[in-house]
Order: structure tokens, then sequence, then C-alpha cells
């Protein structure tokens, strides 16, 4: 017990420094937060619901709003109908890619479950089954704006931006440093779609691109959406994606919310405080991993570009000890044991941990792993930091024996 009791005190000292830097991010998002409610003039009837087609659903249009203000859009698209961050990505590219056209993935080899969806791993009705070329560019050494340049040619119509790291060994995007390759996609003529997803509210702005998109499980959900995802950006794109997911002609115009609205607007309320608990227990994690010897990325006290903490177990068993812990330290299904499992759109075996209320919530507490070398977790969330804490030291304790 003396490693991880010798670790648990670096690790609390992480956890102080951490939530006295975090604060003034979460206060200026808070206040962009804010304005965007008060803008809207939110009011109790927009959170009723609406069945049917949705026609003149008012709190449908005040949060599209809502999340277009706080994100510093033209427009946003919130819909509980997008089933993942992955679909929303998808639906954003369908809108603004045209057949014959091309896309130029600048952050490398994407996520697993991108790769079916661009065509790059054998999927019937892909983008590539459409006439869509798709090029992927490395990203070795951080995004080069001069090489995304001439990677541009005249077939090029968008180009995605995966801010996460997904499952690859490299730093997740700031703001800041996606800027340079926005503004080359802007001076191109081309459409920039960020992949927003883990991003949201890390830093004090979100990325200026022509598309925001990501999954209201995460970060904008605030632990309470229970499930959409959000379009974000300029409004003739909005309005292109918007015919994708419910119809050319009916676009924004339709689409029920059956089961209200309340949870959806609370969610991006308390978005900014919830973000700012679970970068405390990223930074828990990274001190608490360092000192028992594990790799970890990003280290303590470096800049974040999104909730997900890396660790690097090296091998198969403290990963499985890893997550079968934190799952049992966990508020729901704390019986379960994780065990690998194909899942759909994922080449290997998967485990996943998380006794979350709403099922996949990354942002509440939540690890998952592909099961091949090098054996790395990525753990996220963590929206009241006192309970990720505690989960994240009982997860250790069991990898390396002292539990």
């Amino acid at each position: 017990m003396v490693r991880c009791a010798m670790a648990a005190a670096q690790a609390e000292a992480a956890f102080l420094r951490a939530r006295e830097r975090l604060f003034p991010v979460a206060r200026a998002n808070a206040a962009r937060v804010l304005g965007a409610f008060q803008a809207a003039g939110v009011a109790e009837y927009d959170f009723a619901p609406s069945v049917g087609y949705g026609y003149g659903d008012r709190g449908r249009e005040t949060l599209g709003q809502v999340f277009a203000a706080a994100f510093g859009c033209e427009a946003a698209l919130v819909r509980p109908q997008i089933a993942s961050g992955t679909h929303a990505i998808a639906l954003a590219l369908w809108g603004v890619l045209q057949p014959g056209g091309e896309l130029v993935v600048a952050t490398g080899e994407p996520y697993d479950t991108m790769r079916s969806v661009l065509g790059l791993r054998a999927t019937p009705r892909s983008f590539q089954e459409w006439g869509i070329g798709v090029r992927v560019l490395p990203m070795a050494h951080g995004l080069d704006p001069v090489a995304l340049r001439k990677a541009l040619g005249p077939r090029t119509q968008a180009v995605l931006f995966q801010r996460s790291r997904g499952y690859a060994r490299r730093a997740a995007l700031r703001p800041d440093d996606l800027a340079p390759a926005l503004e080359a996609c802007r001076s191109m003529g081309v459409v920039s779609v960020v992949d927003n997803c883990y991003g949201e509210f890390v830093d004090s702005r979100e990325p200026m691109a022509d598309l925001l998109v990501g999954s209201l499980t995460k970060n904008p959900g605030g632990g309470l959406a229970t499930g959409g995802g959000y379009v974000a950006g300029r409004k003739e794109l909005v309005d292109a994606v918007a015919d994708r997911v419910t119809a050319p002609g009916l676009g924004a115009d339709v689409g029920a919310f059956p089961d209200g609205k309340r949870s959806l607007f609370q969610g991006i309320y308390l978005a900014p405080q919830a973000v700012a608990e679970a970068l405390a227990v990223a930074e828990y994690a990274a001190a608490f991993g360092q000192a028992l010897g594990y790799l970890v990325d990003p280290l303590p006290g470096a800049p974040r570009g999104d909730i997900v903490q890396m660790i690097g177990f090296g091998a198969e068993e403290p990963l499985l000890r890893f997550a079968r812990a934190l799952q049992a330290a966990s508020p729901v299904e704390s019986r379960a044991r994780p065990e690998p499992e194909q899942l759909p759109g994922y080449p290997d075996p998967v485990v996943m941990a998380g006794g979350t209320f709403v099922s996949g919530a990354s942002l509440e507490l939540s690890l998952d792993a592909p099961l091949r070398a090098p054996w790395d977790g990525y753990l996220q969330g963590g929206i009241a930091s006192a309970y990720g804490a505690d989960a994240v030291g009982r997860a250790f304790a069991a990898a390396v024996g002292e539990a």
C-alpha cells in the first residue's frame, strides 16, 4: 500500500493546483453560456415537449440559439435524434460534400468508428462508395498549415479536424493549435469541420471553424443530457446539414422533442463547471499514474485540449484490473465486471468501464480501451471531482495489486 499512498499524496497536490488553474476558465465559460441564455431569452415554456412533426417548436429554436451563441457561431442544430458524435460528424460531412469531391482528414488516422464512415475500412455505403475521395494527412508533430495548403486540391471540398486524440498517442488540439490551419482552409475556400468531442469548454473559447460538431453525452450535455448531438457554425452550412438530419425542404423546421428540453438547456448551463471538474480528475489521474511509473499523457500541469487522460499500462492485465475497479467504484452497475467485447465500428475488442446514469455518457466518468498493444487506457470525465478522484485512486490501487 506504500506505493499508492505516496502516489495519492502527489496526485492530491496536483489536483489542488489544477482546481486553482481551472476555475478562471470555468468562470469565463460560464459567463458566455449565461450570456447566450439571456440573449436567446430562454423562458420556462422553452422546456416543453413537442410531438409529431414538431412544427412551431419555439424551444427547439431557442436551444439552437443558445448553443450557437455559446460556441460563437451563427447557427446551431441541436437534436436528440443524433445518436452519437460519429453520427453528428457524418451528418456534417454529408451536408457539405458532393459526389466527385474530396475530403482531407488533417489530423492523422481518425478515430476507429470514423474509419468505417469514411471508407478507410471496407464498409457498405461509405463516403468513397458515393464517389467522394478521402485523403488522410499524417500529423506527427502537430498541425502544419503550410503542408495543409499544399495538400488542398481543386477537388477538395472540406477538411476534417479531429480535436481529441481518439486512440492515438498524440496531443489533443486546442483552439490556438487549430487556428492557423482553419485560416488556411478559409483562405482556400474550403469548408473546415472540427470534431469538437471532448473539447467543449476546456478552453475559454471554441475553435473558429465553419462547422463544429459534437455529442451531448459528452461535455456540452453537462452530465444531464440523455442523448443527442449538435452541429454549429455558418448558417448556410448548418441549414445544409439540417436537410440531411430530416429531409431536403424540411430542414430545421421539423423534429420533435417528446421528452422536452429541460435537461439539454440545464446541461449546457452546467457544462463549464462540469468540464472543470472532469479536468481536475484528469490531473489527479495523470499525477497518480506518473507517480506509479505509468506513461501518462498529458503530463500533470500540461496544457489540455480535451478531458481525456491517456494512461499507458503496458500490458493487458493491469489495464483490465483498472477498468474493473473503476466500474466497482461507480454509482450504477457497480457489480458489473467489464469484459472486452467486439463493438460496432471497432476493429479490435474494446473494454469499457463506467457505471453512469446515462449509458455511455463519457463526461460522468468512464474508461475505454482497445485490447491491443501498447495497452493504453483512455479515462474521461468526472462531473463531481470528489467522486472521480476517489474512483481513480481505487482503480490505480487495483492495477498495481494493492487493492
